[in-house]
């Protein structure tokens, strides 16, 4: 990235050096901290096929989007039945995580965190390798609870190169 475009987007985003920053919202740093605790034993159930576990942490709102690592359009809506349970309980096994928190902000009645997430799991049915993510989350306080409104992750925790870069864009796969 050129340094113009990070001074732009810097002057445009403010400042996101990690720490929860208020809007006269009410959200404190403990609000981002219980998020940040959350968000991390939630997605460690999730990666251990545990997705009721996951449920019980994790509200996601009516609104909700995903952009998965897998790509593709964003879907709407999180469908909770039993059969979409049972689907992610085999999608994922045998899984660990670690999270690591880049950035948090909060303002108003969001909270914004940006973290990697270090998974190391069976995933789809292939064997057990690195699965780590790049992730943004973000939360809406619903009453006295927080909803997960959106969820950005992608597998590119180690880089890639431009060429490689092109090439997705175009849609080529391999």
């Amino acid at each position: 990235m050129n340094l113009k475009l990070v001074s732009t987007l810097g002057a445009v985003l403010g400042p996101f050096d990690g720490a929860s920053r208020g809007a006269g919202g009410g959200t404190s740093d403990q609000d981002v901290a219980a998020l940040e605790g959350r968000s991390a034993n939630a997605n460690k159930a999730l990666v251990r096929g545990d997705i009721d576990g996951y449920l019980a942490l994790i509200e996601h709102s009516t609104d909700y989007t995903l952009m998965n690592p897998f790509g593709g359009a964003p879907t709407h809506g999180f469908v909770d039945s039993p059969e979409r349970r049972a689907g992610m309980a085999t999608f994922f096994k045998s899984g660990t995580l670690d999270q690591e928190v880049a950035a948090t902000y909060a303002s108003g009645d969001l909270v914004v965190l940006v973290a990697i997430e270090r998974v190391r799991a069976e995933v789809g049915g292939l064997p057990e390798q690195d699965w780590s993510l790049r992730v943004t989350q973000v939360f809406r306080r619903d009453g006295a609870g927080w909803q997960l409104v959106h969820r950005h992750a992608d597998p590119l925790v180690k880089g890639i190169t431009l060429e490689q870069a092109a090439a997705l864009a175009r849609g080529e796969k391999h």
